[in-house]
């Protein structure tokens, strides 16, 4: 089981470049960034997690930006969004930007993705809270179109656009791997529709216990004629708990990522030196 940290880059956390040196030296296997384009001054969506909303998430970078930094100061460490608010984005520059940065990273790029929970934020982006789900589905689809073809067309509800030509094409084939993020059973079923793997986040009441829902996932998997090895599962916000994250290896878990603070180094590296302690421990 691989080792991922996430963390909310700024200006005042340490530098992505930093982190990604620090965490190939210490043999994570990914370094992840979230982002919230801007948080609007309406707060009518509740903070899932409950309690006031923390500043990190009015002050987080781009995270095309940031990875592409970490990505240019390593060599083996993959990159990934996690999550990318696709519905907040233009689908074909997205495209462009998922496809230029795994060229820059040769073939590195992990694509994880969301719909998002702050409808204000989205509907400044003229996208429709209700329907955002079914407007991520149709740019996944689009955007693979334009990744593999070299006149790419796509046709649906909400995205459309007729035959273009675009460059670049990623380096991972057919595309990079694309990681549904949400709570289960909405998440895992788009996952298992149109993805290369699931990103649920481990506990809490909104997300549930991953003891529970980790093995119907694999079932739901199989009913839909899927193999479960084919959607791997990076399990977010993992306990530092060695019995747990042993048990979680069991269930299929591939990856576990582990929230890292927006702070300066002095803060952070004992951080990544106990987590890559405990990876020892699991590969004892």
């Amino acid at each position: 089981m691989d080792f991922g940290a996430a963390i909310f880059f700024t200006d005042y956390s340490m530098g992505p470049a930093d982190l990604a040196r620090a965490l190939e030296e210490r043999g994570f296997d990914s370094v992840w960034a979230p982002e919230h384009s801007h948080i609007p001054l309406s707060r009518r969506s509740p903070f899932p997690q409950g309690g006031d909303l923390p500043k990190k998430y009015y002050d987080v970078m781009d995270p095309f930006v940031t990875l592409s930094a970490a990505a240019a100061a390593t060599k083996r460490l993959k990159v990934g969004t996690g999550v990318c608010l696709v519905i907040q984005r233009d689908t074909i520059q997205t495209a462009k930007l998922v496809a230029s940065i795994d060229q820059v990273s040769g073939g590195r790029f992990l694509f994880g993705i969301g719909g998002g929970w702050n409808a204000e934020e989205m509907e400044d982006h003229g996208t429709v809270f209700k329907s955002r789900f079914k407007r991520m589905r149709e740019q996944i689809e689009a955007m693979t179109e334009i990744w593999t073809n070299e006149k790419p067309e796509y046709h649906g509800e909400i995205v459309d656009f007729p035959p273009m030509m675009t460059w670049p094409k990623p380096v991972q084939k057919p595309r990079p791997p694309v990681l549904v993020g949400g709570a289960f059973p909405w998440a895992a079923r788009r996952a298992i529709r149109y993805g290369d793997g699931w990103f649920p986040i481990a506990g809490g009441a909104r997300y549930g216990d991953p003891l529970d829902y980790l093995p119907r996932f694999r079932q739901m998997a199989e009913e839909a004629g899927r193999d479960p090895r084919s959607l791997p599962v990076t399990l977010g916000g993992a306990p530092e708990d060695p019995d747990l994250l042993k048990r979680y290896r069991d269930l299929g878990v591939v990856r576990v990522n582990f929230p890292v603070p927006p702070a300066k180094a002095d803060e952070v590296l004992p951080i990544l030196d106990r987590l890559a302690k405990l990876k020892r421990q699991l590969q004892a």
